[in-house]
C-alpha cells in the first residue's frame, strides 16, 4: 500500500482541513461536501485525512466492525457476546462512481433465501465504512438512487437491504465526505442540504504559496516513506489532539446565547427547515472542542454558518452558493447579549481552557472562510454580465461613448423571467441514465414484466421466479414445505422509469432576432428550459448561429450553471446561417452517440426560422433539417416569430426535422393553447 500525502502537509486549504478534522472529531456533524476546481488538493487532503484517524476497536472475525465494548445486537454476523475486541486503523472506502447498489448496500443471496430461508448476506461499501471513512469522487455524477440510499445510511446510521420480504439490518456510521467539480453539474438542493458542511476550494494566485505547493509534491514524489518521516510528529500531534477533543466534545456547553445566535442566523439566511440550525449547532459545540474550550463562543458560531449555511442558500440552481458575511456579523452582534459569557466578540478569557492558543499554525477554529465569488473573491475582468443590460451598438454608454463590438452586432441582453415549461420528452423507450425526462428501462420504476438476469440478480420477480419453478418440483424430488429453487428459474424483474437526456440548444442570433425587448423574451424562454433541464438530470449544450456561421458556445455537460452564463452573455447581430448552426449542431450529437450511445437526444432549435446568407439558403437548411430526420433525433422547433404577419418558417423547419413547433406563448405550462406535447420523433430512433 502507498504511502499517503501527510495531512498536515497539505498547504493552505485552511476551511478544507477543518472542516476534515470537525467531522473526524464528531462525524454527528454530517460529512463534508467539497466543491471546487480539478487540480487543489480536494482527494488529497481526505485521503491524508484517514492515516489521522484513531485506530478503532472492532470484535474479531466480524465483517461488520462491532465494538466489542457495545456490539450491534442486529449485527448479521452476531449476536457477540462484550468482551476484548483486536485493534486495527480506521477504514477509508471509496465509492465508484459507476457502483451498483448491491455494491453499496450489500447483497442477499435469493436463491438460498427463497430454497432454504438463510439469510446469506454478502456485505456492501456501507458495512466497509462503518466507523471509518466513506469518500465519495465527483459525488455529483453519481446516480440519483445511490446518493438517497448513502445520504439515508448517514443520516441513520444504519443500512436496510431488502429484498422480496427479506430484510438486513446493520449499523452504518462513518464521516461520509464528497467531493465535486461544479463545472461537471451540480447536486439536486435536497441532497446538498444533507451534507453538514461544505468547502468551496480554489487554487492559490500567491506565487510563493504556489511554490510551496510543488515543492512539497516533488519532494513527496520523490521519496514517499521519507516525506513522510518529516511529517511524523504534526501527524502525531494533530491525531492526539482529535482524541483529546472527542473525550472532551460531551463536556461542551452551548448556552442559551449562542443558541439564540444560531437559530436568528438561520432565520436571517432564510435557509428552509430544521437542519442548518442543528448542524451549525454540532458544528460549533465541536469547534468549541477542538479549540479546547468547553463553552461555545460567537466565534464558533460564526465560524459554524460559514461552513454550514452557504450551500443552503441556494433558491434555484442559478444562484451561486455563498454568504453574505456583513449580514452574517451584524446579525450576531444583534443577538450577541446573550448570558454574558458568549457574548458577540468572542475575546472574553472567562474559560479556563480557553486562555491558550492551540497549534496557531493549523487548521483551528479560526480559518478563512470559503470564497464566493472566485478565487480571487471577486470578479476579476470587472465585467458587468449580471448586474444589468450592456447599452447596445449605437446608445452611448455612461462615458458618453458607444460601444464597438463588431459590425451588425449588438451587445448581450438580459434573459427575462424564468417560466415553468411544458413537459418535452423523447418518444419511445430509452435505456439511458436515470433521470426525469423521457419513458427508459431503469433499475427503479413500476414493474413491467420479467426476463432471466444477465449477470448478478438484482430485482427478483418473485411470481415469475414462482412460475418457472413449479413445474419441476416432482422432478426434483421435492419432499418438505420449501419450494426447490435452481438458479436457471430466477428471474429479473424489468421496471420502467424516466431517464435524463441530452438536450441540445440551437439558438439563432442573428440580426432577425436582435430586438432586445424579443431577444429577452426568447433568452428567458431558453432559459426556463435549462431550468427544466435541470430538475429533470439532463446533460445540456448550446450551439448558436449568427454571421456565417454555427458555434459551439458549450460541449455537452451536466452543468446547467454553465449553460446559463453563456446564454446570458450571448451577443446578437449579423445574418442567419441556419444550415451551418444545423449542421454543427449534428456534428455534436454525431460525437456525443459515441461517447454515450445510451443516452438519447432532445434537440431544441430555438429560431424565427429564416434563413439568409450564401446561395438558396432556405434550401441548405431544409437538406440539414433532413439529416436529423434521417437520425431519428427528437426535435421541437420554438417559434419565435412575432408580428401581425407570419411566414410560418420554424413550422416548415419542424416539419423538415420530422419535429414539432411551439410558439413561445405555448411552451408555458400554464398556457391554455395546449396540452403537454411529447417530441415527435422518427420512429426508426423511438424503437
Amino acid at each position: 500500500m502507498s504511502t499517503p500525502f501527510p495531512f498536515t502537509a497539505v498547504v493552505g486549504q485552511d476551511d478544507l482541513r477543518l472542516a476534515l478534522l470537525l467531522n473526524a472529531v464528531s462525524p454527528a456533524v454530517g460529512g463534508v461536501l467539497v466543491r471546487g476546481e480539478k487540480g487543489t488538493a480536494k482527494s488529497t487532503a481526505v485521503r491524508a485525512l484517514s492515516a489521522l484517524m484513531p485506530e478503532v476497536d472492532v470484535v474479531a472475525g466480524c465483517r461488520f466492525s462491532c465494538a466489542p465494548a457495545a456490539p450491534d445486537p442486529a449485527c448479521p454476523d452476531g449476536p457477540h457476546e462484550v468482551g476484548a475486541g483486536v485493534q486495527r486503523p480506521a477504514r477509508m472506502v471509496e465509492l465508484p462512481v459507476g457502483a451498483s447498489e448491491d455494491r453499496l448496500v450489500g447483497a442477499l443471496d435469493i436463491e438460498r433465501a427463497l430454497a432454504e430461508g438463510v439469510k446469506a448476506f454478502e456485505p456492501g461499501l456501507l458495512a466497509d465504512a462503518h466507523r471509518g471513512i466513506l469518500y465519495v469522487d465527483e459525488v455529483n455524477l453519481l446516480h440519483d438512487h445511490l446518493v438517497d440510499l448513502l445520504l439515508d445510511a448517514a443520516a441513520m446510521g444504519a443500512s436496510y437491504v431488502e429484498r422480496e420480504g427479506v430484510s438486513v439490518r446493520h449499523a452504518a456510521r462513518f464521516l461520509l465526505v464528497g467531493t465535486m467539480n461544479p463545472e461537471e453539474g451540480e447536486l439536486r438542493p435536497q441532497l446538498l442540504d444533507r451534507f453538514g458542511l461544505t468547502v468551496e476550494v480554489a487554487a492559490s494566485r500567491e506565487p510563493d504559496q504556489r511554490v510551496e505547493v510543488v515543492r512539497r509534491r516533488l519532494a513527496y514524489d520523490d521519496d514517499p516513506d521519507g516525506f513522510a518521516g518529516r511529517w511524523a510528529d504534526e501527524e502525531t500531534a494533530v491525531r492526539a489532539r482529535i482524541v483529546a477533543a472527542r473525550k472532551l466534545l460531551p463536556s461542551v456547553v452551548l448556552g442559551d446565547g449562542p443558541l439564540r445566535q444560531i437559530a436568528a442566523t438561520c432565520a436571517a439566511f432564510e435557509v428552509d427547515g430544521m437542519r442548518a440550525d442543528i448542524v451549525m449547532a454540532r458544528t460549533a459545540t465541536t469547534l468549541a472542542a477542538w479549540a479546547g474550550r468547553t463553552e461555545v463562543l460567537a466565534e464558533d458560531v460564526r465560524q459554524a454558518a460559514l461552513l454550514a449555511l452557504p450551500h443552503r442558500r441556494r433558491r434555484n440552481p442559478f444562484d451561486a452558493p455563498g454568504l453574505d458575511e456583513d449580514k452574517l456579523d451584524e446579525t450576531l452582534e444583534e443577538f450577541g447579549g446573550g448570558d454574558g459569557s458568549n457574548g458577540s466578540g468572542g475575546s472574553d478569557d472567562s474559560g479556563d481552557s480557553g486562555d491558550e492558543d492551540p497549534d496557531p499554525d493549523g487548521p483551528d477554529g479560526g480559518g478563512g472562510q470559503p470564497p464566493q465569488e472566485g478565487p480571487d473573491g471577486g470578479n476579476d475582468d470587472g465585467s458587468s454580465e449580471s448586474s444589468g443590460e450592456v447599452p447596445t451598438q449605437g446608445e452611448p454608454s455612461e462615458s458618453g461613448q458607444a460601444p464597438s463590438p463588431g459590425a451588425g452586432e449588438q451587445a448581450p441582453v438580459r434573459a427575462a423571467e424564468p417560466f415553468r415549461t411544458k413537459v418535452l420528452s423523447v418518444p419511445g423507450l430509452g435505456e439511458g441514465a436515470a433521470g426525469r425526462r423521457s419513458r427508459a428501462r431503469t433499475e427503479h420504476g413500476r414493474t413491467t414484466g420479467a426476463r432471466r438476469p444477465q449477470g448478478a440478480l438484482t430485482k427478483l420477480h418473485l411470481a415469475a421466479t414462482v412460475q418457472a419453478a413449479a413445474p419441476h418440483q416432482r422432478a426434483r424430488g421435492r419432499s418438505g414445505p420449501g419450494l426447490v429453487v435452481r438458479r436457471d428459474d430466477l428471474r429479473q424483474a424489468t421496471r420502467e422509469g424516466r431517464e435524463g437526456n441530452l438536450v441540445l440548444f440551437v439558438v439563432d442570433a442573428s440580426g432577425s432576432m436582435a430586438a432586445r425587448q424579443r431577444m429577452s423574451a426568447v433568452k428567458g424562454a431558453v432559459l426556463s428550459l435549462l431550468l427544466d433541464a435541470y430538475q429533470r438530470r439532463d446533460k445540456v449544450g448550446l450551439v448558436t448561429f449568427r454571421g456565417s456561421t454555427g458555434e459551439v458556445a458549450l460541449p455537452p455537460t451536466s452543468s446547467v450553471d454553465a449553460a446559463a452564463v453563456r446564454l446570458e452573455s450571448l451577443p446578437t447581430g449579423g445574418r442567419t446561417p441556419l444550415a451551418a448552426g444545423l449542421l454543427r449542431a449534428h456534428d455534436v450529437l454525431r460525437v456525443e452517440r459515441l461517447r454515450d450511445p445510451a443516452r438519447r437526444a432532445l434537440m431544441v432549435v430555438v429560431t424565427d426560422g429564416r434563413a439568409t446568407g450564401g446561395p438558396e439558403p432556405v434550401n441548405l437548411a431544409g437538406r440539414a433539417a433532413r439529416l436529423f430526420a434521417a437520425d431519428g433525433v427528437a426535435s421541437v422547433v420554438v417559434d419565435c416569430e412575432s408580428g401581425p404577419v407570419r411566414l410560418g418558417l420554424a413550422g416548415q423547419l419542424a416539419g423538415e426535422l420530422g419535429g414539432t413547433a411551439v410558439t413561445l406563448d405555448e411552451l408555458r405550462a400554464d398556457s391554455i393553447a395546449g396540452l403537454v406535447r411529447d417530441v415527435q420523433g422518427n420512429s426508426r430512433r423511438a424503437a
